[in-house]
């Protein structure tokens, strides 16, 4: 265990009864429902299943993203949006870890496509301005952390310029989800 990692234990150990409610989560926002669907997989990891270290973050792993795999996408789609939350950090709302949009492709990303060397993906800076894929990294001594892929299939081009932060990228992408998926996988620290 990294002497970072020891550090935190404390604070992990003292917030393991605290969670993000769920209905939180970017999935539950009306504005992104839609009844069609995109199965989205990863030859990496099964859904439910635990993430391997090279998708994870600082002290974990590489931070190189996953191979994402999906089925066909509605036609009309012309951008695709990927958001990785993490449902069960001790805040009140899930932490988004990454916001990206890229041209629809058929069938997938390999891995380690998700890196703002790659001129094809757009990334939504996070809270601290960076923009680029954020693996999942939970608090040491927290617990097992579930971690969501999304997937969006939208009928525009996302207009990142309108979205301050991730709370308000529902409100920018309403009326032009029209399809979307998940995947889910387990991290501990």
């Amino acid at each position: 265990m990294h002497p970072v990692e020891v550090l935190l234990l404390p604070i992990g150990w003292a917030l393991r009864n605290r969670h993000a409610d769920e209905a939180a989560s970017i999935a539950a926002a009306p504005e992104l429902a839609t009844g069609n669907r995109i199965t989205l997989t990863s030859p990496s990891f099964e859904d439910g299943q635990v993430i391997p270290a090279k998708h994870c973050g600082q002290f974990i792993g590489d931070e190189i993203s996953p191979a994402l795999t999906w089925s066909a996408l509605p036609e009309g789609t012309t951008e695709l949006v990927f958001v990785l939350e993490d449902i069960d950090n001790p805040r009140p709302v899930p932490r988004i870890h990454t916001i990206a949009a890229f041209a629809p492709t058929e069938g997938g990303l390999p891995e380690g496509a998700l890196t703002p060397d790659n001129p094809r993906i757009r990334f939504l800076p996070d809270q601290r301005g960076k923009a680029k894929y954020f693996g999942p990294r939970p608090i040491p001594g927290h617990g097992p952390h579930r971690y969501r892929f999304h997937l969006y299939a939208l009928d525009t081009t996302a207009d990142f310029a309108k979205v301050t932060d991730a709370q308000h990228l529902p409100a920018a992408l309403k009326g032009h989800v029209l399809a979307s998926g998940t995947l889910t996988g387990t991290r501990t620290s």
